[in-house]
């Protein structure tokens, strides 16, 4: 089957794209989601029309992306935790609890923004990175010290 995609879908392409995908993908998950189009001459132009809107509002979006970029690039969180004897931290420092500190610090970032592989777990500094764009990341320090009793 093939299909025209209105929004970018990982591994598959960029918005306006024909594709060519099976039939239980397309069928059961593209079209439902509203994230692909049957290839016809009418959707091929609605489509088209929709590309210039869209460019211009993901310009726009990649810019403010980019000056928050370079605003987080000298922040460096730090988060304070309890540890054990063995220095092992009681509990782990979630994407929720990064997201919470800079929000203190005046930055709105989503918790899903924050590519964290696994919760950090461990006393010292960490990079991670934000994903705060398609084509904009920046690598975020945390530095997790523990708690003075």
């Amino acid at each position: 089957m093939e299909v025209i995609l209105r929004e970018y879908v990982d591994n598959l392409g960029q918005r306006g794209d024909i594709v060519k995908v099976s039939d239980g993908y397309g069928r059961n998950y593209l079209l439902p989601r509203k994230l692909a189009l049957p290839v016809t001459e009418g959707n091929k132009r609605h489509v088209e029309r929709e590309r210039h809107i869209v460019e211009a509002r993901e310009a726009e979006a990649k810019s403010q992306a980019e000056a928050i970029a370079s605003k987080l690039a000298v922040v460096e969180v730090v988060l304070v935790r309890r540890v054990g004897d063995t220095e092992q931290l009681y509990g782990s420092v979630t994407a929720t609890d990064i997201a919470d500190v800079l929000k203190d610090k005046g930055f709105e970032i989503d918790k899903r923004k924050l590519v964290l592989p696994e919760p950090l777990k461990t006393l010292g500094e960490h990079t991670i990175r934000l994903r705060l764009h398609q084509e904009v990341d920046v690598s975020l320090k945390v530095q997790i010290n523990k708690e003075e009793i």
